[in-house]
């Protein structure tokens, strides 16, 4: 997408380093533009959500929970993740073997119903690649380390993952081959830097930072935090091949085998913006759940545990919004990726790059990304 667009000789500032911030000031760089980033954190993104990730790219897994919009921004995002992560000099873990889904024969019941969800997700959108029952036999030829412990389950094909830890540390390098301004350990105002005139837009990234630019007289609470708990593992004896789901009544969980024999285990959902330590009941229910899909999880190691808020918006949904005053550089804002940061990021980023080069983004109206202009539905359209 943006090798096909020209930015040269326009500037533009970036508030906010987390992944859609360093997404967007790459693309920009490479397409010619001069980029100035600005993140109050370092480059290894230590305040960023997108450290504390899975980072599954699982557009059906997730249409069990979602809108219809954020699925296609998942399918139109797993091909660019090959793309995008071809481009960069560092090597980044990039994995598309699907999702496997287990239960315990007491939550049969509630499986049924998510399959039923996931069948009909698929006759409704014929992109989807319809999920896969699997017997005992078909369990253990794909993923023989659960077999057994459980007799069925389901696989849901195509779908994949990447490290997202990995892809800051790469986007970050990149950043400073393609030499970008980048001021780490800066924190600043996006509306300040709007009186710069030498600026084509300014750009803000900040996630839950952003909160007070999100919020009107009558809606204060637009922007918030869902915090969310993981725990990172190192577990040799644990030979996943692929992201793993169980689904529970009280806690399910994912599993997001990493290179090296790290896990990442994760569920929680709180709506707070509480950043302290995990509860002690969290680190329980997960370290438990995790240890009936596989019992070498009991003999694996606690790298990390680690909590974090994702941006949310009111409606679960991402928005872009541009506002555009008299005397002051275009103000260019883009957040609300929730839960789903890394499977739609390059969906949300071809849509802001179309923005910027045209003014206007066909990619946001056929995938149903929320544009405004200074507040007012544009259907996609800010010129």
């Amino acid at each position: 997408m943006a090798n096909s667009l020209n930015f040269s000789q326009s500037k533009y500032a970036i508030v906010g380093g987390g992944l859609m911030g360093r997404l967007l000031a790459v693309a920009l760089a490479r397409s010619g533009a001069q980029v100035e980033l600005f993140d109050k954190g370092g480059a290894d993104g230590e305040h960023a959500a997108a450290r504390i990730a899975a980072a599954m790219l699982a557009p059906l897994a997730e249409s069990a929970i979602t809108e219809d919009s954020v699925v296609r921004m998942g399918l139109h995002s797993l091909p660019r993740w090959k793309e995008l992560i071809s481009e960069l000099s560092d090597s980044v873990y990039f994995q598309q073997d699907g999702t496997l889904i287990l239960w315990h024969r007491q939550d049969a019941s509630e499986a049924e119903r998510f399959a039923a969800h996931l069948e009909k997700n698929c006759r409704s959108n014929s992109d989807l690649s319809a999920p896969q029952k699997l017997n005992s036999d078909a369990l253990r030829d794909l993923e023989p380390g659960v077999a057994d412990r459980f007799t069925q389950g389901m696989y849901l094909p195509n779908e994949g993952q990447l490290d997202n830890r990995q892809l800051l540390n790469a986007l970050a390098s990149e950043l400073k081959l393609l030499k970008v301004n980048c001021h780490w350990h800066t924190e600043v105002d996006p509306q300040e830097l709007r009186q710069q005139s030498n600026y084509k837009a300014v750009i803000d990234c900040r996630g839950t930072g952003a909160k007070e630019s999100w919020s009107s007289g009558d809606k204060p609470n637009t922007l918030r935090g869902v915090r969310g708990e993981v725990v990172r593992l190192y577990a040799p004896e644990v030979k996943l091949r692929r992201p793993t789901r169980l689904i529970h009544p009280r806690y399910p969980i994912y599993i997001a085998p990493k290179e090296n024999d790290i896990y990442v285990v994760g569920a929680t959902e709180i709506e707070s913006d509480d950043l302290s330590e995990m509860s002690v009941r969290s680190a329980m229910e997960l370290l438990s759940a995790v240890y009936t899909v596989h019992s070498g999880f009991a003999e694996a190691r606690i790298l990390e545990m680690a909590t974090q808020c994702r941006p949310t918006l009111k409606n679960n949904l991402p928005e872009i919004r541009v506002k555009k005053e008299k005397g002051l550089v275009d103000l260019i804002m883009i957040n609300g990726l929730y839960r789903h940061g890394f499977m739609i990021a390059p969906a949300v980023l071809d849509c802001a790059l179309q923005l910027l080069a045209e003014g206007s983004s066909k990619t946001a109206l056929e995938l149903g990304l929320s544009m405004t202009q200074n507040d007012n539905q544009v259907e996609a359209i800010c010129a």
